[in-house]
């Protein structure tokens, strides 16, 4: 059994790189939702600082992770797999915007986290290591207002992956179509 690595996307799937990003951001995106969940609710602790500390640190993984998803998809010539031919133009205009969203929060929300903890003039360095720059000057109702879109942000995207969720599962296993099965990892196939 030999397995077949395509990493650019083809006409059908969706190639390994393109896969690779998708699901280690997704991994990191669930860590996030608990991480921030718990941080936010732990009373004021060594526990609570460092929750925020790997918060952080993984927001802007995710964000560094993202824009490179962004820049392969646009060094890439291959085309997106192509959408079943069956699906109505409003689900592929849907399609289109819900992924637009979906990039747009996951740049926008660790944007607004920096901006929150720089405004609160506390200073970060990922995972403990990389010092980052304050990104604005301490200022509190700029804290308080980056803090509120961050938060905000996230119930948007709680909702965004639930319809994307949602839509995969019903493409898999009502529609019984290929678009669930494209993004799923390549099993091996006999040569």
């Amino acid at each position: 059994m030999r397995t077949n690595l395509q990493l650019s996307n083809g006409d059908v799937s969706w190639g390994a790189v393109a896969k690779f990003f998708h699901w280690l951001v997704a991994a990191l995106i669930f860590t996030q939702f608990a991480l921030g969940w718990l941080a936010t609710s732990w009373r004021l602790s060594p526990t609570k600082l460092d929750l925020f500390v790997w918060h952080k640190s993984i927001g802007m993984l995710v964000l560094a992770l993202v824009l490179m998803r962004l820049l392969w998809r646009l060094a890439t010539p291959t085309p997106t797999p192509a959408l079943p031919a069956d699906m109505p133009a409003w689900e592929r205009a849907a399609a289109r915007l819900s992924h637009v969203l979906l990039y747009a929060v996951m740049i926008a929300m660790p944007l607004t986290g920096w901006i929150t903890s720089s405004a609160a003039g506390v200073p970060f360095s990922i995972f403990w290591l990389i010092p980052l720059p304050a990104i604005v000057g301490p200022d509190e109702h700029t804290a308080e207002l980056a803090a509120l879109a961050h938060f905000s942000l996230g119930l948007g995207f709680a909702a965004l992956l639930v319809l994307h969720i949602g839509a995969a599962l019903r493409h898999h296993f009502i529609k019984r179509n290929n678009v669930l099965v494209r993004m799923l990892p390549a099993k091996s196939t006999p040569k």
